[in-house]
């Protein structure tokens, strides 16, 4: 029976012993990434866990202590915890960074399905859109919204997401004409399914996937530039713990107390590398 076993199951002890395949895929990196991300979300999600102070509270007798084991990361000019702050801030950060991110896969996906399976004259039309908003950098196309729309959280990130719209339309116009075009498309459309049927069941699922791995190196990318803006005072402004707006606040006191703009950028340079490293790993096992 023993011999049995290991001839109908030939190296079953060293798959047993191997890593599951996401946990191949990703590697080292991208599982250091991955438990970045959580904690990050952790962060916005529950931040009473890991800070339970009000990030909103004043001390002004303890300002501008520097870090000590009371105060991790120190406080600022008005005695606020900056540790606090960067917890509670998490949530404020991601979220609008998600919702820039949201704003432009809209966007992009109207734009990139529009000009991929509409008309000729209307792919013309699309495509000349994308390529000049796509020509302009993002964050200069969002400044310039910003400077249309109004200085907020609200109009910075809809700027940001109106901003990066067109990378994901030329991406989901690419990846779907070439599924529109594959045999498999082609042998459905032959076998009697309609157009609106053939887009819905091979177009579709076979098109979105890579998007939404590109997808999340758009919300770390989002985060910096709807950090960027904050921090030029066009986005949240103090005393909100959004990090642009901590930047911002701490900028002028970065040579007397460095700990004020250091904790924020940290938090911004980690989250959008994690989110960075592991959207590439995402984008590495999307389907070809």
């Amino acid at each position: 029976m023993t011999r049995d076993v290991a001839v109908g199951r030939p190296g079953q002890g060293a798959v047993r012993g191997r890593a599951p395949r996401w946990a191949r895929t990703l590697g080292p990196g991208g599982l250091a990434s991955a438990a970045v991300v959580a904690l990050v979300l952790l962060a916005a999600l529950w931040p009473t866990l890991l800070a339970p102070g009000d990030p909103t509270s004043v001390a002004p007798a303890q300002a501008y202590t520097a870090p000590n084991p009371g105060a991790v990361l120190g406080t600022d000019a008005s005695g606020r915890d900056v540790y606090t702050r960067v917890v509670h801030g998490a949530g404020q950060s991601l979220g609008v960074g998600a919702a820039a991110t949201a704003i432009g896969l809209a966007l992009g996906v109207i734009l990139g399905f529009g000009a991929a399976v509409g008309p000729r004259w209307l792919d013309g039309l699309l495509s000349r859109v994308i390529e000049v908003l796509f020509a302009m950098p993002s964050l200069v196309l969002a400044l310039l919204l910003v400077a249309v729309l109004g200085a907020g959280v609200g109009p910075s990130v809809v700027a940001v997401g109106l901003a990066t719209a067109p990378g994901y339309a030329r991406i989901l116009r690419a990846r779907a004409q070439a599924v529109v075009q594959s045999p498999y498309v082609r042998a459905a459309r032959l076998e009697g399914a309609s157009a609106p049927t053939a887009f819905v069941r091979h177009v579709v699922p076979n098109t979105v996937w890579p998007l939404v791995a590109v997808a999340t190196l758009g919300v770390g990318q989002a985060i910096v530039w709807v950090s960027a803006l904050s921090y030029l005072g066009l986005g949240a402004l103090p005393p909100s713990p959004e990090w642009g707006a901590m930047l911002n606040a701490g900028r002028l006191h970065i040579t007397t107390a460095w700990w004020l703009t250091v904790a924020p950028g940290l938090a911004i340079t980690v989250t959008a590398a994690a989110l960075t490293f592991l959207g590439r790993r995402l984008t590495a096992v999307a389907p070809a």
